[in-house]
């Protein structure tokens, strides 16, 4: 059955085995918590990958508007156990910094490094499809969504006294943004994310392509426990922030190898695609994986989470989204434009390294 997986698949599956089986390792030999923290959030990216790959596969057999659909159920498991297991520890900053940094991590370093690179190798990149535009103006929404909740609790509104509800009611509309989204996509025929996104020389049996995304699966709920588990002891040892640690490292762990394909697309010149992958990415977290995670962290118990963040977070978010939309609205971007969206993440880091 393996003989029908491409040589550069085999090798990340065998990779990632290995990288599991040592976290596996160091977390049940209490080794040092800066190698258990580097090698788990290794392991989650080539899970992450491999999940991306296994989903994408299955869109052989099921079709466009169905593997649309499994992609966005199952495309951010990896982020979505880390923030369960996150929450139980009781980290609720590294929690509301990670999926901020998911969204920032593709709409500002991601797309930035693609228009850069694209940019570098064939001048002025022109998407003249609708999607990526589409995708751009109903994340910079979906954020909307996001920030207000915060805008009420800072201005101590009425609604602000009752942020749990209304965390739940955000998190119903955004889920229905989805519906809506999954309807459009099962009406044309689309992914979330592209075909093209992957250049598969070799179809893999429907039973290994299954197999494989329920057993990364499986890894990710595991390895997300061990990585939690290192992280806070690994965040004393390097003396960083908490809010740093999610905003960058753990953001950065869940989805950093699956969207270099955005980037590669770029650099083909492919930019209706590049963008479609990126931006869809850090969409599905605003509308899928924060709306999931607050119903529940209702029902696991433990520390709530709502979408009562920190100002300056809402405050990044919300800028950064607004630039990303300027800059992809009318079809052209070029490597000036991938410069200040990496310059943009950058001093956003830089305001997270003290806290």
């Amino acid at each position: 059955m393996l003989a029908t997986v491409e040589r550069s698949a085999q090798a990340v599956m065998a990779a990632s085995a290995i990288l599991v089986g040592l976290a596996a390792g160091l977390h049940f030999l209490n080794a040092a918590p800066i190698l258990s923290f580097a090698v788990c959030a290794l392991a989650l990216a080539g899970i992450a990958h491999l999940i991306g790959e296994a989903t994408d596969q299955l869109g052989n057999y099921l079709g466009p508007a169905a593997t649309g659909i499994v992609q966005s159920a199952v495309g951010n498991l990896p982020e979505l156990f880390v923030a369960i297991f996150a929450l139980q520890a009781g980290l609720v900053v590294v929690v509301q910094a990670s999926l901020i940094g998911s969204i920032l991590g593709n709409a500002l370093l991601v797309l930035g490094l693609a228009f850069f690179v694209g940019g570098t190798k064939h001048g002025v990149l022109v998407f003249e499809g609708q999607a990526p535009r589409m995708i751009a103006i109903l994340l910079l929404l979906a954020v909307c969504a996001l920030v207000l909740p915060t805008l009420a609790h800072e201005l101590h509104l009425p609604a602000g006294e009752h942020e749990q509800a209304l965390s739940v009611v955000c998190a119903i509309v955004l889920l229905l943004v989805l519906a809506v989204q999954t309807r459009v996509m099962l009406a044309q025929g689309q992914r979330a994310v592209p075909a093209e996104a992957h250049r598969h020389f070799r179809a893999w049996p429907l039973a290994l392509a299954i197999g494989v995304l329920a057993l990364s699966g499986i890894a990710a709920a595991l390895v997300s426990d061990w990585f939690v588990d290192a992280l806070e002891p690994a965040i004393e040892v390097l003396g960083i922030s908490q809010a740093f640690a999610g905003l960058v490292v753990v953001a950065i762990a869940g989805n950093a190898v699956e969207n270099v394909v955005g980037i590669r697309l770029a650099a083909q010149g492919k930019a209706d695609f590049a963008v479609s992958v990126v931006l869809n990415s850090a969409l599905q977290v605003a509308v899928a994986l924060i709306p999931i995670l607050i119903l529940v962290s209702f029902a696991i118990g433990g520390t709530p989470f709502t979408l009562a963040i920190p100002p300056i977070l809402a405050a990044a978010l919300f800028l950064s989204v607004l630039v990303v939309t300027v800059v992809t609205v009318d079809g052209r971007a070029d490597i000036v434009d991938g410069a200040a969206l990496v310059g943009l993440y950058i001093i956003i880091a830089a305001i997270f390294w003290w806290g």
